[in-house]
């Protein structure tokens, strides 16, 4: 006897209908085949689920199944077909109803006493079923929260198998899990770290602010012990709260790789990435047989932090360059090209030499140009160019580390920040943008209106310091994220000249 369920697999970060065709026929014993390009973890689940369906105490008489998973010409992978399996080889024995298992979908791991496991991409599964006209989600409890943030599909959890044989079989469908988009963020002023702690630096912390409410790419040059870490661990107390769409994006990235801890569904925060610097190139930016996203990618819509930037593989930073620029990770592969997206705001922090005090007014550095001149140029000239703002972070004195008068603290920023973000989201309404460090060319034209002061000023600046036209626009981009803090629609004179102070590798103070 045939008997058809509907399941799905996901490649990259999106999902595509699979249908599960069970096919039961007399065997002197039990066995099950599997067709339909599976891996190892799909062969595996024959055990899995002849021991789920005996422990749930269901009686399979002696029968040979045949398992095929259409379309056959796309590679399945996970584990993830447990549950349709299983309910698929109930149904050939007539033990489940037809009557709801059409319009539903299933998703889920089985244990071997029948407990239904969570999965990843549930809710890439939920968005590609609504696409579809699927009306029901069956899907491990754990990953129901997840999957009922996608209006229109009804999302029911699945404890284990005897409780979906049950929901299938009963007479009337209980209620869903309720859609819920409301996402938790922490109470005002509640924070792991907070600005206040961090004394002096005031043009670093400014720094930040503009990099936080624009967007934008920050690299900050210092002496050890000078704070660049402890400011870069704080961007997010200032980074405004998600649009929908980002925590949307942002969950789906998180949910394919597993690393969803949210009980609403939503990441409801900006993520930090800090990977260290012996990662590799796939690592960073993503790959692996069955293309997985990198940490470019779990960024995405938040922060990815690269300490001790020289120190990183120059391979691993060169690869930079296309997530940098496009806010999106290309993977090739025989079978297809993935494409994941990394929309990111970078932060990186470094030391000005080897030894750590080039510059130093408290210690002599021990490194002579041509040594300091090899340090800088391990970071490549098309890397530096594509980020917006290089800093001085300098030493902190003694005064301002015994002040008792506490810094501006990361809620009186954030404040700033949010009200700059809005303005942006006005001006990008429409355009799938969402800070100005997004703008591609045609636009900065538009929306960067500039002073004939401040065009003086920029044109001065790109003959002194010899900008590419890549930083010419990322000056722009810069000085009209200062304006908006400012309030101003127009760019000033101040503004650029704001920005312009913000490239220190431009005005070559190394050597």
């Amino acid at each position: 006897m045939l008997y058809k369920v509907f399941s799905a697999a996901v490649f990259g970060i999106k999902a595509y209908l699979v249908h599960v065709e069970v096919n039961g026929t007399y065997s002197p014993s039990f066995s099950l085949l599997t067709v339909g390009l599976p891996d190892t973890a799909i062969k595996e689940s024959k055990e899995r689920v002849r021991a789920a369906l005996k422990n749930c105490g269901f009686d399979i008489r002696q029968e040979k199944f045949t398992v095929n998973l259409a379309p056959a010409n796309i590679r399945k992978e996970g584990s993830s077909f447990d549950l349709p399996v299983a309910v698929g080889i109930l149904g050939t024995s007539k033990g489940i109803r037809r009557e709801h298992l059409d319009d539903f979908l299933l998703l889920g791991e089985l244990s071997l006493d029948g407990a239904v496991r969570p999965v990843r991409g549930a809710l890439s599964v939920a968005l590609m079923a609504r696409s579809r006209g699927i009306r029901s989600l069956l899907v491990p409890e754990a990953n129901a929260s997840e999957a009922a943030v996608v209006e229109g599909v009804a999302v029911y959890p699945a404890r284990n198998l005897s409780q979906v044989v049950e929901l299938l079989n009963a007479e009337a469908l209980p209620p869903p899990v309720p859609t819920n988009r409301t996402r938790s963020d922490p109470p005002d002023g509640v924070q792991d770290a907070d600005f206040r702690e961090v004394r002096g630096q005031h043009n670093a912390k400014r720094s930040l602010e503009v990099a936080a409410a624009g967007g934008h790419n920050i690299l900050m040059i210092g002496p050890p012990g000078s704070g660049k870490t402890m400011l870069a661990k704080r961007i997010p107390t200032i980074l405004p709260p998600p649009t929908f769409e980002e925590a949307l994006e942002t969950t789906q990235i998180h949910s394919v790789s597993l690393c969803t801890q949210t009980v609403e569904g939503l990441v409801s925060r900006r993520p930090f990435r800090a990977p260290h610097h012996t990662i590799s190139d796939a690592g960073l930016i993503g790959g692996g047989s069955v293309p997985r996203p990198g940490e470019v990618s779990l960024a995405h819509n938040g922060v990815l932090f690269l300490d001790e930037l020289p120190e990183f593989d120059r391979r691993v930073l060169e690869v930079l360059r296309q997530p940098l620029e496009d806010g999106t990770v290309s993977i090739a592969r025989a079978a297809a090209v993935v494409d994941f997206p990394a929309r990111f705001m970078l932060a990186a922090a470094m030391n000005p030499c080897p030894c750590g005090f080039f510059g130093s007014s408290i210690r002599n550095c021990s490194c002579t140009p041509p040594i300091i001149q090899r340090y800088i140029s391990r970071i490549s000239g098309p890397l530096l160019d594509r980020i917006d703002l290089h800093i001085d972070v300098p030493e902190v004195k003694f005064r301002e580390m015994a002040s008792a008068q506490p810094g501006e603290d990361s809620l009186t920023m954030r404040n700033r920040v949010v009200k700059a973000r809005q303005i942006q989201l006005q001006r990008f309404q429409g355009k799938g943008l969402f800070c100005n460090a997004q703008m591609p060319p045609r636009l900065i034209r538009k929306h960067c209106l500039i002073s004939p002061e401040g065009q003086k000023k920029l044109e001065s600046a790109m003959s002194r310091l010899g900008l590419s036209a890549r930083a010419h626009d990322r000056v722009l981009k810069v000085a009209r994220t200062i304006a908006d803090l400012a309030g101003h629609e127009e760019i000033r004179s101040e503004h650029v000249s704001e920005a312009i102070q913000y490239r220190t590798l431009d005005r070559n103070l190394w050597v």
